[in-house]
């Protein structure tokens, strides 16, 4: 949390300033705020937790395939929107045990949104606990996922949306896949999936879904762990739905040979 607040400050002051950008891709970008945020995180774990391994998506941590405990940090997730002063983007910190995710702490710098969660102690947001909803059918759900910045033409998501769309109130794409699990954590949304995500994007943010009594799977309701090839997220009550129609997709995908 001290990590988080310290690196959220920043990105919320410098989010007000001309941005320095350069490109990872054609169109993935990276701030220089990403990278002093990664820096100050990284720091600050490696001064508490010297055994411990790093995992950072700018490369700023250090991996250690013997260390039992693992960080797994994204120091700006949604730089597109930071890049454009769009006020979605978080700060996110996760801690794996074994490989299994045990700690996390997302943060919206600027709506000041702090959640957190760790294992078999429910989860919260700005302390108060937080709980997904009840909500039954995926008809009456609002629903979320995101694209990927790279082979974008290639992704068999907008399949997916497309369905989603049709089947649910709607689908959001806020630009943040651990706001979006934060959302479906405390109700705001009741499922979320995706293609793709690194496991900086995830380790914190799926274990605050389970946390709050919500269930993160794959798409084929396998386990999922931080990095996976794809991910959903529910309140629980829609998942087997969910995963009925990704099902239908990825069938019909493998018949078009669309990539995932």
């Amino acid at each position: 949390m001290e990590a988080a607040a310290e690196a959220g400050a920043m990105l919320r002051e410098a989010c007000a300033r001309p941005k320095n950008i350069a490109y990872k891709g054609e169109v993935d970008l990276v701030t220089e705020s990403d990278r002093r945020s990664e820096e100050l995180i990284v720091r600050r774990l490696r001064s508490r937790f010297p055994d411990h391994a790093i995992v950072a998506e700018e490369g700023g941590g250090t991996e250690a395939a013997s260390a039992r405990y693992c960080w797994h940090v994204d120091p700006l997730d949604g730089t597109t929107n930071f890049a454009h002063s769009y006020p979605c983007f978080a700060v996110s910190i996760g801690l794996a045990e074994a490989g299994e995710p045990v700690a996390g702490v997302v943060l919206n710098p600027i709506s000041g949104e702090l959640f957190s969660a760790a294992r078999g102690e429910g989860a919260r947001l700005n302390g108060r606990e937080i709980r997904v909803s009840n909500i039954e059918k995926l008809a009456t759900s609002l629903v979320a996922t995101g694209f990927p910045t790279r082979q974008r033409a290639s992704s068999a998501n907008i399949h997916y949306y497309w369905q989603f769309t049709l089947q649910s109130h709607g689908v959001r794409r806020d630009g943040s896949a651990a706001l979006d699990l934060c959302s479906v954590a405390c109700g705001r949304f009741e499922g979320f999936w995706e293609f793709g995500l690194n496991s900086w994007d995830t380790a914190a943010g799926m274990l605050i879904v389970r946390e709050a009594g919500g269930m993160v799977t794959d798409l084929l309701g396998q386990p999922y762990s931080p990095g996976g090839e794809h991910v959903l997220a529910t309140n629980g009550r829609v998942h087997g739905e969910m995963q009925a129609v990704a099902g239908d997709i990825m069938k019909r995908a493998a018949t078009a040979s669309l990539k995932f």
